[in-house]
């Protein structure tokens, strides 16, 4: 039996946070871009507080405030009447002011999304004092843990493998990268996460829950070879060492922090052991989407005019 969802028509605030190459952030407009949609879809209402840069491209029926949750004192009306919030881009320094705000305004619940990465990182870190903040808050909560998004190279957020893909392709139709034979990395279809929030958002049934939503791992090679499939064209790679392809990403303005987490999870991961704990979840992702999830092959197709 799947969550008892509530009666359409409530009020949802999707907080989007400025795109940011620092580890464990996602492309947070592509996901809240693809969850007003399907919120709508249902009958729901969505408002949403975006930085400027993200204010393009949503659906009419969204009603925008161009603001930023990590000044929250500056959008404190936004919480008036809303019933849930999809957190994004909280910062640490000023997330309880947000919190309090919500608390305030009577909102219900608040569905995070915190970083899979996580796990590895020392207590007091980002997202582990952002998630302390949301359950101190007194409002309900659900974490999402989410791994890369397949969508990160849209909005140019980590991770930073494939980030110099659609320019090289286009340019010369060939990747470099690191770890271009061996490496994988773990991707969730932005759609599918999308889905997730939703069903945390739509129902209590995930309250006080952490959910790991993680993709499943693909190899570099395979991202290549359903991206040369997409856009019906040869790719050539090549692989570069870590250092070179350290390189390329300073370059392009990645962080030294992000760099190492990349680089570390396209040597380090390991397809069965990094997906045996999903799989092993209850509810798993498959669970609460009701089906498989998509593939990378499906967004490469969706995708393929990026590349072109």
């Amino acid at each position: 039996m799947g969550p008892e969802i509530f009666e359409p028509g409530r009020l949802y605030l999707l907080t989007v946070g400025a795109a940011s190459k620092s580890e464990g952030c996602g492309p947070y407009g592509v996901i809240a871009r693809c969850l007003a949609r399907q919120l709508l879809a249902v009958g729901e209402r969505v408002r949403v507080v975006a930085e400027a840069e993200q204010v393009a491209d949503w659906p009419d029926a969204v009603e925008m405030i161009v603001g930023s949750v990590t000044r929250p004192l500056e959008i404190w009306d936004a919480f008036t009447g809303v019933d849930a919030v999809f957190l994004t881009g909280a910062d640490p320094a000023t997330v309880d002011d947000a919190l309090a705000l919500a608390r305030t305004a009577h909102v219900g619940q608040i569905a995070l999304l915190s970083s899979y990465g996580m796990g590895y990182e020392e207590p007091g870190a980002e997202w582990l004092a952002i998630e302390e903040a949301v359950e101190r808050s007194g409002i309900g909560w659900t974490h999402i843990r989410a791994s890369a998004v397949m969508g990160a190279v849209l909005e140019d957020t980590y991770p930073a493998t494939g980030s110099d893909w659609a320019d090289t392709i286009r340019a010369e139709g060939v990747v470099r990268e690191a770890f271009a034979e061996t490496g994988h990395y773990p991707f969730i279809h932005e759609e599918d996460l999308a889905t997730v929030a939703a069903a945390a958002l739509r129902s209590d049934d995930y309250l006080g829950m952490t959910v790991d939503a993680v993709g499943v791992p693909v190899s570099t090679r395979a991202r290549v070879r359903f991206i040369a499939n997409a856009i019906g064209r040869e790719i050539d790679s090549l692989e570069l060492t870590p250092e070179e392809s350290r390189a390329v990403w300073r370059r392009r303005g990645w962080p030294d922090r992000a760099i190492d987490a990349t680089l570390r999870t396209l040597e380090q991961c390991d397809p069965d052991e990094e997906l045996a704990p999903t799989l092993d979840q209850d509810p798993s992702v498959a669970d609460i989407l009701g089906r498989a999830p998509l593939t990378f092959a499906e967004w490469a197709l969706e995708h393929a005019k990026f590349f072109r």
